[in-house]
């Protein structure tokens, strides 16, 4: 009797997913280490370029090793397929490109990561392409009164980086189907381990690899995951051939490692957040914190919504004073790391308004809920009380030999 095997869970499909074009393989999926493939003969190759035969063309285009992370991304994703990139940035300038033509439009909420405003308030517009900004993104009526003929899709980053925005996913998926055009969800923050867009409804889901999935810092990386028309026959038939931006082989394997402890890590993640979100929210000198697992944030009802099993590691905070009283806090921290990154095993500290997000300038910063004295964390692994235990001791120098008596309204003359 043939026994149906039972469909694999996330953890056994994140060790295990994506094979490689051989008869043999080894535990640890190698490194290929080159730009080039050998042919048996000139038919083959020409089958290959065509993609009538399966195999390898060339470095910029595929790679064995990055193949096999982008069929382990695809997995947990949901999707059909993925296609890996050199950076997050490069992941959804990628996607653009293919998606989008001088005079269209896209609708975008306002809650993303610095980068991604520049390049649809900068970059896009260069290209002819407009941005219909969505300032409050929670209300799904303001998305739809945004759409037009020229509306192309809908793109949205939830959780956002660093406010914690959460979408109302279903809802938006709900109301793409509607308009016949997709939605795009950027997942970094959550990953595949917390969030599944695609069960929600939403039709591609991008990621920079670089932060929970690599998970150390140690390598740059961005992907698309989607239907196969729009990553196989669209993107790597096109833009990735002649634009270029594709994950090196290193990268890819050394995301491949972070993808195998991914799932226990979120958890880590998750616990030691909550942690310190509720010890902060206690605090006499903190005067709001933006953390969605806490009850009483307004996003908290969203994580039932959109099925999250966990509000992962990133959180912001606004400390009562200055920007010069969030630098002096940030200044004190000694295990902490200040540095302009999120999703390491690390706990790291962050002054968005004058780092990750400065490009925005002082009008669209408050509008995106950035005042100069939020400072963002993402939690690590660390021990718990350990964490805690250096907010304290900042918190405690913070204001100390401070004799500024800038308002919350200030920004530095640098952003």
């Amino acid at each position: 009797m043939e026994v149906i095997m039972a469909k694999k869970s996330f953890n056994t499909k994140a060790i295990h997913d994506g094979k490689l074009n051989c008869n043999q393989e080894s535990m640890s999926v190698p490194i290929f280490q080159t730009v080039a493939y050998k042919y048996s003969d000139a038919k083959e190759a020409a089958e290959i370029f065509a993609a009538k035969k399966q195999g390898y063309t060339y470095g910029r285009w595929d790679n064995p090793t990055v193949n096999v992370f982008e069929q382990r991304m695809a997995s947990l994703e949901n999707t059909e397929a993925a296609v890996a990139t050199s950076s997050g940035m490069s992941a959804i300038f990628l996607l653009c490109h293919q998606m989008l033509t001088h005079g269209d439009e896209i609708v975008s909420s306002n809650r993303v990561y610095g980068g991604t405003f520049s390049l649809f308030e900068v970059g896009l517009k260069k290209m002819g392409i407009k941005v219909n900004w969505i300032t409050s993104p929670e209300k799904i009526k303001t998305w739809e009164a945004a759409i037009t003929k020229k509306t192309k899709f809908l793109f949205v980053e939830s959780p956002s980086n660093p406010s914690l925005f959460i979408a109302d996913i279903p809802a938006l998926a709900e109301l793409a189907k509607a308009y016949k055009i997709p939605l795009v969800v950027d997942n970094t923050i959550a990953t595949p381990a917390l969030q599944q867009p695609t069960e929600l409804g939403a039709d591609i889901v991008v990621h920079s690899t670089t932060k929970y999935i690599c998970g150390n810092a140690s390598s740059l990386g961005g992907i698309i995951c989607g239907s196969n028309s729009v990553i196989e026959e669209g993107i790597r038939m096109g833009p990735l051939r002649y634009l270029g931006p594709s994950m090196a082989p290193f990268n890819a394997w050394l995301n491949l490692n972070g993808l195998e402890t991914l799932a226990i890590r979120m958890e880590r993640h998750c616990s030691n957040a909550l942690a310190v979100a509720q010890y902060l929210e206690k605090h006499p000198k903190v005067l709001s914190v933006n953390y969605p697992g806490l009850s009483t944030n307004p996003y908290h009802k969203m994580l039932k919504v959109n099925k999250i099993k966990g509000a992962s590691s990133l959180m912001s905070f606004v400390i009562k004073g200055s920007y010069d009283d969030a630098v002096n806090f940030i200044d004190s921290l000694e295990t902490i790391i200040h540095a302009t990154h999120l999703g390491t095993c690390k706990t790291i500290v962050t002054h968005p308004a004058s780092t990750t997000h400065s490009s925005l300038g002082e009008k669209e910063l408050l509008k995106a809920g950035i005042p100069p004295s939020l400072v963002r964390f993402s939690i690590g692994l660390e021990d718990e009380k350990d964490i805690i235990a250096d907010i304290e001791n900042a918190l405690s120098k913070s204001g100390k030999n401070n004799k500024s008596k800038k308002t919350d309204n200030y920004f530095p003359s640098a952003i």
